[in-house]
Order: C-alpha cells, then structure tokens, then sequence
C-alpha cells in the first residue's frame, strides 16, 4: 500500500491515500458531533468502512489521528476562507458564509477547530501546536483577503489587515461559542456585523 519517501514517511498510493483520506473525514465528523473523548477508534472504523487492519496501518494510534483531523478541519478552514476572500466583494462573501453556516446549524458543535482547542489545547502539546498552527493560517487567509481594502484606503487610518484579521478571528470564535451556548446564530451574528460596520462600514 505504500512506499518509503526519501525523508522515510510512507509515500500511499493512490488507493492508500483514498482510504486514508475517507478514515480522516470520518473521524472528523464523529469528533466534531461526540468530542475527542468520545469517539474511538473502533467508532471511526465503522463508519469509515474499513478493516481492523487498515485502520491500524495508517493511524497506529488514537493520537495519530487526531493529529490527522486538526489538519483536515484546518485545511478545509482555510480553503473555504480563501475561495470566499478572494473575489471582488470578498468580504461580503465570508461574512454572508459564516453566518450561513452558523444559521443552518444554530453553532451545534462550535468551530470545528476551536472546539478542538478546548478540548486538546491543556492536555495535549502536540495538538496544541498544530491546532495553533491551524489559527495561523486562517488569520493569514483573512487577512490576505482585507489587503484590497486597505490598499484602496478602505480600512480606518492606522488599522493593518493583519490586526483586523486577528480581530474578526477572535470575534468569529467567540460568537460561535456564544451561539452555541445559546442554540441560535444571533450572538454570532451581532458580533460579526457590528464589528465589520465598525471596520469597513460592512
């Protein structure tokens, strides 16, 4: 199934790296609705299909592919942060996303990566590491998204799009704490367009 790399990672081959992809996405969606704590391996292999076997050759452990999740909702975060960034009312576009998003599920789950922080972010260095890496990027992605703005003078004086996308990354995360605490998207919402109305007159 699969052949070593120069750096001695196993290189899967493409059938490999569809069953490991389907195993990631799996526990992904499992984590997300149980937690960490909830969801074991043997839930994951259910649900993902495979053999004993399999799921032990690509994730030898539960920490593995936890590890393999934080990077698949990362990854996911951030390309859905991109494509929607990326046009001409880009802005306009993640807002009316996240707040589709949080309208369609009332939050039920959180962010998929911040709910992870607070389950993993105390006990577990490593997870830590990659869930902050994770916050990174999508800052980055943000704020790579608001630099049209500013270079059309559209940001208040004095704002730089990288504390602007620090700013809304904090706010997203805690009004999605908030809405789902509350099992409605209204906190999310009022924190995000107040601030975007205060920001750049969103």
């Amino acid at each position: 199934m699969v052949n070593e790399t120069s750096g001695g990672r196993p290189k899967l081959t493409a059938k490999g790296a569809r069953v490991r992809a389907r195993i990631v996405e799996e526990a992904a969606a499992l984590i997300h609705e149980r937690g960490v704590a909830a969801t074991t391996l043997e839930d994951v292999k259910v649900a993902a299909d495979v053999s004993g076997s399999q799921m032990y050759h690509y994730f030898p452990d539960k920490r593995d592919l936890v590890q393999a999740v934080i990077d698949y909702q990362a990854e996911g975060i951030v390309s859905r942060n991109r494509r929607a960034l990326s046009g001409a009312n880009g802005v306009e576009t993640w807002q009316t996303m996240v707040l589709t998003a949080a309208k369609r599920t009332k939050a039920k789950g959180g962010c998929a990566l911040g709910s992870l922080a607070g389950q993993l972010a105390e006990s577990d260095p490593e997870a830590r590491t990659l869930i902050a890496a994770g916050f990174d990027q999508w800052a980055v992605a943000i704020a790579d998204g608001l630099r049209s703005l500013h270079a059309d003078g559209k940001l208040p004086a004095g704002v730089e799009p990288d504390d602007l996308a620090i700013t809304l990354l904090a706010t997203l995360e805690g009004g999605l704490l908030l809405s789902q605490v509350y099992q409605e998207s209204r906190p999310l919402e009022t924190a995000i367009n107040t601030l975007l109305a205060f920001a750049i007159g969103g």
